[in-house]
């Protein structure tokens, strides 16, 4: 058995912590001892230590910390089956993201270099939307915000072709990750300005000017995710492990 103090020092995080974990129903709930201190076993060493090793991704976008935040609530359950499972999930969410991410870079190269498709097919915002598994109103927001500029035919639609689906792709990628529209515009302008071939995306997205607050894990997209998927793959692991020793 271990009191407040013990247990919060053994996963190296505030006593306040630990309190605020079980109130928030992540460990499982705490008996009193007779007089009156907390009592942690085992259960919630290990519960504790789960919700560490998920809240361990920076990176707060809302499925990304939804999808860590359930595997620790079916642990505070001691549904450690129903964890396992949500981690799976968990992971596979993370290497689909990790997969965009790469992909932006490499469109984002190729935007700078001048390589663009030849469009053979169009598409309206509508199906656009549906291709980036987006809502209509994000992609209208990011043309309001000056992020792409689509032509319109005679009669006023929009129309976008493969070049303004890959360049939403890149935006679509960033601002998942957090990247200010501040960030990505300074991207695109400083492609504009200086010569293509001296231009390193990976650098121009990290280096926020002075005037810009843009919080530095976002500036670490590919390294965060893989910090991420790292830490998926170690609460599997520690799951199985729980069940194993339950079976």
């Amino acid at each position: 058995m271990y009191r407040t103090k013990e247990i919060a020092a053994m996963v190296g995080v505030h006593p306040n912590t630990v309190r605020i974990y079980e109130e928030w129903g992540y460990i499982s709930a705490v008996p009193r001892g007779v007089n009156g201190y907390r009592m942690y076993s085992d259960l919630h060493l290990f519960q504790l230590k789960i919700a560490r090793t998920a809240f361990r991704c920076e990176i707060v976008q809302g499925l990304i910390r939804a999808k860590a935040r359930a595997i620790v609530e079916a642990s505070g359950k001691a549904d450690f089956t129903q964890a396992l499972e949500y981690a799976h999930a968990y992971l596979s969410h993370l290497e689909k993201e990790y997969s965009r991410a790469l992909e932006a870079i490499e469109l984002s190269e190729q935007w700078v270099c001048g390589i663009k498709a030849t469009p053979a097919q169009t598409y309206t915002r509508k199906e656009t939307a549906l291709v980036l598994d987006l809502s209509t109103e994000v992609v209208r927001n990011w043309e309001r915000n000056g992020l792409i500029t689509v032509h319109r035919l005679s009669n006023g639609s929009r129309v976008y072709t493969e070049n303004e689906i890959k360049r939403l792709k890149m935006i679509r990628t960033l601002r998942t990750a957090h990247y200010s529209i501040s960030a990505i515009l300074r991207l695109m302008n400083q492609a504009e300005h200086m010569r293509w071939t001296n231009l390193n995306i990976k650098e121009v997205l990290n280096t926020p000017e002075e005037h810009e607050d843009i919080i530095s894990v976002t500036d670490r997209l590919v390294y965060s995710l893989e910090q991420a998927i790292e830490s998926a793959k170690e609460l599997i692991s520690m799951l199985r492990e729980r069940l194993n020793l339950e079976i």
